[in-house]
């Protein structure tokens, strides 16, 4: 390309002769650009800049690690959906469960109020699904703000197995005759 003066250097296009401080404030402001066309400094108050021609949105930086988030995310209540549907027909049939439970420690007793504890087993079957929609609930509104959300699946998940657990231990350990046996079948 040749230009009048015949040994200047062409007008660059794309920012090749900017000096350091050039550069540096369109790192900082994207929109300084034009405020370092006009001479006037990239920080001066917004009414005293050029206007700026709208840019159309690209790809967001970043998108990745939300999108992985989000699939983590929906995996992790796919899985604990699973799993809460899998465990309320075994919580809320008590009977069935302590005698599974006594079965895998070799343990020949059985609850003395059998009756008594499905009370328990009922409310361990509603702290996983309530604690199920609670999570997918806490996890929803946390996608919708655009933050890392993995975590809470994870937290949830375990919170709401250990309570259930609780509940669901709570009647061998109150009744004196499984609690011993259960005691002589860990310890020796």
């Amino acid at each position: 390309m040749s230009n009048a003066a015949g040994n200047e250097r062409p007008r660059p296009q794309y920012g090749e002769y900017a000096t350091p401080e050039e550069q540096r404030a369109r790192i900082r402001q994207p929109d300084a650009s034009a405020a370092l066309e006009d001479g006037r400094s990239p920080s001066a108050p917004i009414d005293q800049r050029a206007p700026v021609d709208p840019v159309i949105p690209g790809p967001v930086a970043g998108t990745r690690p939300r999108f992985v988030d989000r699939v983590i995310t929906f995996a992790l209540l796919g899985y604990g959906l699973f799993t809460v549907l899998g465990s309320i027909p075994a919580a809320t049939d008590y009977t069935q469960f302590a005698t599974t439970f006594l079965e895998v420690f070799g343990v020949d007793q059985a609850l003395s109020d059998p009756a008594g504890a499905r009370g328990w087993g009922l409310a361990a079957a509603l702290v996983l699904g309530i604690g199920w929609v609670a999570t997918l609930g806490l996890s929803w509104i946390s996608l919708r703000a655009r933050r890392v959300t993995f975590w809470i699946p994870l937290v949830g998940g375990i919170v709401v197995n250990l309570v259930s657990s609780v509940l669901l231990v709570a009647p061998l350990m109150a009744d004196p005759a499984v609690w011993s046996a259960l005691q002589d079948a860990l310890l020796g």
